[in-house]
């Protein structure tokens, strides 16, 4: 194979890396390297390839940075089936964990073809998999298991598997789409299980991450290390990226690589049924896949299309299982035809053959754009492109202001969320049903020291005894009446998944399952017959099963209605919203704008722009009895500043993005003297937090209220951003109509 041009890789400080001299490729196993010559037909392995051989076979940790379809899982697997070989690895040795079943699903042939190579084995282990699969797996373990953390923790806790037999001789863990754990809940609870994997193992595992472009990889590197963070050498490999300068904060980083060449374009279209309009005109004969960002819009335009003949699939989250591989699996084979998805399709799976991707609106971070636009560009002579078509005034400024910060190479940080107390009551549960017992005094040792769930925990540990959660008896702590009456149900399964679901309806019809629906869309008040819209296709139900949750329909023609509660936290971020701001003062993004768009920008410049915005600061603007500061500094940021500015703002109000509301009676004095008792921002309090957002916190009733009130808190906070609204000038505008 040629030399390794462009291979480098960033050291992470503190690694003590091994001198190699000879090509890395010669490391290879013989036999991998024959057969990625002469099967996948390969003259040479690309930079981020070759650059991540060395590390990872002499077992170092490490984050691997590429753009989508960068070759990260062949980057990881190959050294890792050389090190299987050459070090003789026995038994299940290396896991492979996936945010999403479907990703597990498209991988899991091709890393077990690769396996086959050395006569080794891969198999799946998911929530779909079948007993009589798992039963296998667990007499005859793979060399590589993909499984999610979930069904790890189920491995770990479930009675039917010998987790020691199984799990023991584990020596690595890839986790793919790092990124996408690190950001959430998800990420806290995989941490944990991997802590309680290496006592199990009774020796630290190497962690290999692989991840899209961040604002952070180096902090994402030390976060994925866990307890050995400082103790284990670990490096960022990233030879095709400009290096990102690292940040901790929650306002980005730039990195000029960050923004790959391709044909993007911003239109105006007013409407969801004029974007329909467009995609059935638009590259006919062409594969093209449409991303919202609700499935609400993905049934909405997905019947749309339908009714304009056009082929069409969809692909969300609430869709059942079958449905969405039928759907993945057509669209690979098809040629002139559109899918239609929610952030399901964002990740690394193969949806074959890709010409164009329209993006409905716009994501609300630069990471997912990026995502999103590197699913084309993969034939040799095509070109990576996106067609953004807002529907609404606003979701234009978004995409316009993203796109000002794609152009600019920025890409945000990934940050866990603070205060995860919740999954700490949930791992020490889930812990102790795994040793059926635990010391009162040494339970803190399954997380090997990693924070929060060290000797901090302490306070929920005294919390579980007191409420009946945890039994105590001579120095050991078992599981107690409330934990089995609250989470007991199938063997603890509710004890395995790290967040909460809104309660949803299965709709079937006949004895097919067509996916799950908001229960309030059989609930509301409606004229006429009850109809459904889902798999983009009306549904009449002709029965509902109240006590196991499930609708009966059968297919009708047109009228369906499609709703789904969101659970997260809403909002977008600091710096979003401070190019939203840039945009109105105008700026343009390095992209083409349509005619529409264009028109559409100019008359909010005109329009609205001078009573919102101003390029010296922020406006305090005043409507009538209707009092806005307009800080453009994020839902997280305004929330903090209402908390903290209580004297000022208006006590009935929700945060917003862009502004904060103020009290009606509002003078210069009262917003100066408020001003100053937040001391330029460092006397910034917590927001105020609805007691019904807490139950958005899976097992929070495990938690003191107080404890529970005070996560939820620190996850709608945003000191940093506050702090910067609270620095700049205020000018004050009274409205002459």
């Amino acid at each position: 194979m040629a030399g390794a041009e462009g291979a480098s890789a960033a050291p992470h400080p503190g690694s003590t890396l091994p001198a190699h001299d000879e090509d890395p490729v010669e490391r290879l196993d013989p036999v991998v390297l024959h057969h990625v010559v002469n099967t996948l037909g390969w003259p040479d392995l690309r930079p981020l390839q070759r650059a991540a051989i060395h590390p990872l076979m002499d077992g170092e940790d490490a984050v691997l940075l590429a753009p989508t379809a960068g070759g990260k899982t062949e980057a990881a697997c190959l050294p890792m089936l050389s090190a299987m070989s050459e070090q003789g690895w026995t038994g299940t040795s290396v896991l492979y964990l996936c945010p999403l079943k479907a990703l597990l699903n498209n991988l899991v042939t091709r890393i077990d073809a690769y396996a086959q190579w050395l006569g080794r084995r891969a198999a799946l282990w998911h929530g779909d998999t079948k007993e009589s699969q798992r039963q296998r797996i667990r007499t005859e373990p793979p060399d590589i298991l993909l499984t999610t953390p979930e069904s790890l923790e189920a491995m770990l806790i479930g009675v039917k598997t010998d987790h020691a037999h199984l799990l023991g001789r584990v020596r690595a863990v890839v986790v793919d789409e790092v990124h996408a754990f690190a950001g959430d809940d998800r990420g806290w609870h995989l941490l944990a299980v991997l802590e309680r994997l290496a006592r199990v193992t009774g020796h630290p595992i190497q962690r290999i991450g692989l991840s899209a472009t961040v604002g952070n990889p180096g902090h994402l590197l030390t976060w994925l290390q866990g307890s050995g963070a400082g103790k284990r050498p670990a490096q960022v490999i990233a030879p095709d990226l400009t290096p990102v300068p690292d940040v901790s904060s929650n306002h980005g980083a730039t990195a000029e690589s960050a923004r790959p060449a391709g044909e993007v374009e911003l239109d105006y279209v007013g409407s969801l049924d004029n974007a329909a309009k467009l995609i059935a005109a638009l590259h006919r004969g062409e594969k093209r896949l449409v991303f919202c960002d609700s499935r609400r819009q993905v049934e909405q335009l997905g019947a749309a299309l339908r009714e304009r003949e056009v082929t069409v699939f969809l692909s969300h989250a609430s869709l059942a299982a079958e449905e969405r591989a039928r759907s993945e699996q057509a669209f690979a084979e098809a040629r002139d035809c559109v899918i239609v998805s929610t952030s399901t399709l964002e990740l690394g799976i193969d949806v074959g053959d890709l010409d164009r991707v329209v993006q409905i609106d716009s994501p609300s971070t630069v990471a997912s754009f990026l995502q999103r636009i590197g699913r084309t560009g993969r034939r040799p002579g095509s070109r990576r492109n996106c067609l953004f078509l807002a529907t609404r005034k606003d979701s234009l400024l978004q995409a316009a202001a993203m796109l000002l910060l794609w152009g600019r190479g920025w890409v945000e940080p990934v940050t866990a969320p603070p205060e995860p107390r919740h999954l700490v009551a949930q791992q020490l549960l889930a812990a102790t049903l795994q040793q059926q017992r635990l010391g009162d005094q040494l339970w803190h040792q399954q997380w090997n020291g990693l924070a929060p769930f060290d000797r901090s925990a302490a306070p929920v540990v005294r919390h579980l005894i007191a409420q009946g959660f945890l039994d105590e008896d001579d120095g050991l702590l078992f599981v107690g009446p409330e934990a089995e009456r609250r989470f007991g149900r199938r063997h603890f399964i509710e004890l395995t998944a790290s967040f909460t679901a809104p309660p949803q309806f299965t709709v079937l019809s006949g004895r097919t399952e067509i996916g799950q629906i908001d229960p309030s869309v059989l609930t509301e008040e409606r004229p006429g017959p009850r109809r459904l819209l889902l798999g983009g296709r009306s549904w009449q139900v002709t029965f509902i099963d109240w006590t196991r949750k499930r609708a009966f329909a059968e297919p009708t023609e047109g009228g369906g209605v499609a709703k789904w509660t969101s659970g997260s936290l809403a909002g977008l971020s600091f710096a979003l919203t401070r190019a939203m701001r840039e945009v109105l003062l105008g700026a343009d993004p390095s992209v083409s704008l349509t005619r529409r768009a264009e028109v559409c920008l100019a008359a909010w410049r005109e329009e609205e722009a001078p009573d919102t915005v101003h390029p010296g600061g922020t406006l305090v603007a005043r409507q009538g009895s209707d009092v806005r500061w307009w800080t453009w500094a994020g839902y997280r940021a305004n929330a903090t500043l209402a908390a903290t500015l209580q004297s000022i703002a208006d006590p009935v109000q929700r945060p917003t993005d862009c502004y904060v509301r103020l009290r009606e009676d509002l003078t210069p004095a009262m917003w100066r003297a408020s001003h100053d008792a937040a001391d330029g921002g460092a006397a910034l309090v917590l927001p105020d937090v609805d007691r019904r957002a807490v139950h958005g916190l899976k097992f929070s009733a495990a938690l003191p209220e107080r404890l529970a009130v005070a996560s939820v808190a620190a996850r709608l906070a945003d000191f940093d951003g506050a702090r910067a609204a609270l620095e700049e000038t205020v000018r004050f505008l009274s409205s002459t109509t």
